[in-house]
Parts: C-alpha cells; sequence; structure tokens
C-alpha cells in the first residue's frame, strides 16, 4: 500500500477554495481546513453576514466540524489551514482545541493574534506563516477592492 503525503500547498489550496466559497458569497474571503493524518475532516468559511454572527469565523466553523467528525473535543492530532492569520477569538478558541500546528497564509496586521500575544495559542502548537501569502492576500485585496 502506496502512503500518499500531501503538501502544505495542497491543503492551502483547499482552504482557498472555501475562502472563494466566502467571496461568492458576499462574505470577508477566509476559508479554512483541518487535516488529521493527511485526510481533509472538516471545511469552512467566513458565514458572519450569512448567520449574522461575528463569531462565525472559517476557523470556528472549522473546529465545530472537525470535533464533530472525531466525536472528541481535542484536536490534537489535527493541522489547520487557513488563507489568513487567525484573529485574537479564533487563536484563543484554538488554544482549547489543542490543535497541534496552525498554518497559515497571509498575515493580519491590523487584527491577527500575533500584533496582540503569541501566547494566546497553546504552548504545543506549532505555527506557519506565509504559505501561498500572495494567493490568500491577492482575493482578499480584490474583495474589498469592489466594497469600495
Amino acid at each position: 500500500m502506496t502512503i500518499i503525503k500531501f503538501s502544505d500547498e495542497y491543503f492551502m489550496k483547499e482552504a482557498l477554495k472555501e475562502a472563494q466559497n466566502s467571496f461568492d458569497a458576499d462574505e470577508v474571503p477566509i476559508g479554512a481546513v483541518i487535516v488529521c493524518k493527511d485526510q481533509i475532516i472538516a471545511k469552512a468559511h467566513n458565514l458572519t453576514e450569512t448567520l449574522n454572527d461575528v463569531t462565525a469565523h472559517a476557523e470556528m466553523q472549522a473546529f465545530t466540524s472537525a470535533a464533530n467528525y472525531l466525536g472528541a473535543k481535542y484536536l490534537n492530532e489535527c493541522i489547520l489551514y487557513v488563507t489568513l492569520e487567525p484573529c485574537v477569538m479564533c487563536a484563543g478558541a484554538s488554544y482549547w482545541t489543542q490543535i497541534s500546528k496552525i498554518i497559515y497564509g497571509a498575515s493580519d496586521e491590523k487584527k491577527g493574534f500575533n500584533r496582540i500575544s503569541q501566547t494566546i495559542i497553546h504552548p504545543k502548537t506549532k505555527v506557519v506563516a506565509g504559505i501561498m501569502e500572495n494567493e490568500c492576500s491577492e482575493l482578499l485585496k480584490e474583495f474589498f477592492r469592489e466594497k469600495r
């Protein structure tokens, strides 16, 4: 049996597809996927406008979906791929999930958790930034250009 190892770029492309779903729904285009043992177990995108809920960020939707899939509240064997650096709320939620790794595309200069404190995430969580950064940031820029 051959085991195929997917790349970070492969999974970030899947998160970008989710971000495009947000864009198409007139939501801020942020997408997230959660991977466990090289398998996507959750896909999500922003639903804050659709649900009229400020907490309906892509990451929050993905955490709930992954926990339901696994039947467990801890995601310590999982990786979150998200197109934009998590905000403080989503980083705080990631702490409680004990997710093993967060990989994000574009940095969020204004509201990203790194601007406040890196200790918001769990001490065992590894963070990787800048995977497909240009593609992730370009979708956001296009969305806000159209809004102005």
